[in-house]
C-alpha cells in the first residue's frame, strides 16, 4: 500500500502539463529510502508552486552514492554520511535535510506497539541468530507480564546497500562486542541469518507478511504500514517509544559546528527520552557543476524545503533541522560552483 502511494506521488511530482514543461527546470536525484516519503511530498508541493520537477529514485543509499559518483543524477541521497576525506576525494559537498529514527518492527500475534521491550545487545543477538525464539529467557526477563509467543524469530534485513543498515549496524556495533567483531558496521554486511528485502518498503512488506518476523525500518514506514514497533532501552537505561519528540531529545546535543562536512552520527545519545537509533539523512552534490543551472535548481529546491517543508516533515514524523543549522548549510553552498568558478546559488 505505502509503496504504491509513494510511487504515485513520485510519478505525480515528475509530471506537468505540456505548457509548463517548456519552462520547468527538471532535476534528478537518487538514493536513500529513509527520507523518500518527505522528499516525495516536498517534490509534489514544489512542483505545484514553481512548475519545477524533481525525479527522485528511492534505490538505497549505496545506489545514490554510486549514481552521483557516476554523474548520472544531479544529487545523491544517503543516510550513511561520507567522511570529510571521502568528500574531498570525490569533490562532493554534503548537507543534512531532516532527522528521523530507525525502529525495530515485529509481526507478533496479539502484541501491540510498545508492549515489547528490547535492549541493544538483545537486538544484536537476535540478528546474529543467537536468540532464536520470542520466548527466549532473556527476552522474557526484560518483558515481565508480556505473553511472548513460543514462536521462531525470522530476521528481516536489507538486501541492498543501505544507509539505514549503516545506522542500524553501527548502533549494534556500539552496544554489542560480538556484533562489532563478527558482523561490523556498514551499509552492506554479511548477515548471519535472515531474509533480505529491498528498501525500507521491502523490509516492511516482509515483516508484515511473516508471523514471527523482526526487521528495522525508518519510523515513517512503520507508521504507514501499521507495523508493530518495540520500545528500546536508551543510554540512560530507560525504555522509550519512537516518536519525533524522542528523536529531538537525541538530537539536542548535536554539535553541527564541530562536524566537518556535516559528518555527524546521533546514535546512543544521552538524555532520558532520547531514541537510541536516531539519524540525520544527507544530500551529496558535486562541488564543480558542469551545468550551473542544474546545480542552482538542486540547491534552490532544498532551500525551498528548508523554508517551507518543515510542516510536511513533522506530519511524516521527521524532525526538521534547527534554523541555525540550516543557515550553516546555506553558507556551505558557496563551494558549489559552475564552469565559471562562481557559486551557482546565492
Amino acid at each position: 500500500m505505502f509503496k504504491r502511494y509513494l510511487t504515485a506521488i513520485l510519478a505525480a511530482a515528475s509530471l506537468t502539463s505540456a505548457g509548463a514543461a517548456a519552462q520547468a527546470a527538471d532535476i534528478s536525484g537518487a538514493g536513500a529510502t529513509f527520507p523518500a516519503p518527505v522528499y516525495a511530498k516536498w517534490a509534489e508541493t514544489y512542483r505545484g508552486q514553481t512548475g519545477n520537477r524533481l525525479n527522485y529514485q528511492a534505490i538505497g543509499s549505496g545506489g545514490g552514492i554510486r549514481q552521483i559518483t557516476a554523474g548520472t543524477v544531479d544529487f545523491g541521497a544517503t543516510d550513511k554520511p561520507l567522511k570529510p576525506d571521502d568528500l574531498t576525494t570525490n569533490g562532493f559537498s554534503m548537507f543534512p535535510t531532516v532527522i528521523g529514527g530507525v525502529v525495530p518492527v515485529m509481526n507478533l500475534p496479539g502484541i501491540k506497539s510498545g508492549q515489547v521491550k528490547l535492549t541493544g545487545p538483545q537486538i544484536a543477538d537476535i540478528f546474529r541468530g543467537v536468540i532464536k525464539k520470542w520466548n527466549d529467557p532473556l527476552l522474557v526477563k526484560t518483558n515481565p507480564g508480556v505473553a511472548l509467543p513460543n514462536m521462531p524469530i525470522t530476521v528481516v534485513h536489507r538486501s541492498d546497500g543501505s544507509g539505514t543498515t549503516f545506522v542500524f549496524t553501527t548502533y549494534l556495533s556500539m552496544k554489542a562486542a560480538h556484533w562489532a567483531s563478527e558482523v561490523g558496521a556498514n551499509d552492506a554486511v554479511k548477515w548471519p541469518v535472515g531474509l533480505g528485502g529491498k528498501g525500507n518498503d521491502g523490509v516492511a512488506a516482509y515483516v508484515k507478511q511473516t508471523p514471527g518476523a523482526i526487521g528495522y525500518v525508518e519510523y515513517a514506514f512503520a507508521k504507514q504500514n501499521n507495523l508493530t514497533y518495540a520500545q528500546m532501552q536508551n543510554k540512560a537505561g530507560k525504555f522509550v517509544n519512537p516518536a519525533a519528540p524522542n528523536f529531538s531529545a537525541a538530537a539536542a546535543n548535536a554539535n553541527w559546528k564541530a562536524a566537518p562536512g556535516f559528518y555527524l552520527l546521533l546514535l546512543d545519545q544521552p538524555g532520558a527520552e532520547a531514541w537510541p537509533i536516531t539519524a540525520a539523512t544527507f544530500i551529496l552534490i558535486r562541488n564543480k557543476q558542469e551545468d550551473a543551472a542544474k546545480g542552482r535548481e538542486v540547491l534552490a529546491f532544498f532551500d525551498w524545503a528548508y523554508k517551507n517543508g518543515d510542516a510536511a516533515a513533522v506530519q511524516l514524523d521527521y524532525l526538521p533541522l534547527p534554523a541555525p543549522v540550516k543557515d550553516m548549510v546555506r553558507k556551505s553552498w558557496s563551494k558549489v560552483v559552475g564552469p565559471d568558478g562562481k557559486p551557482v546559488y546565492r
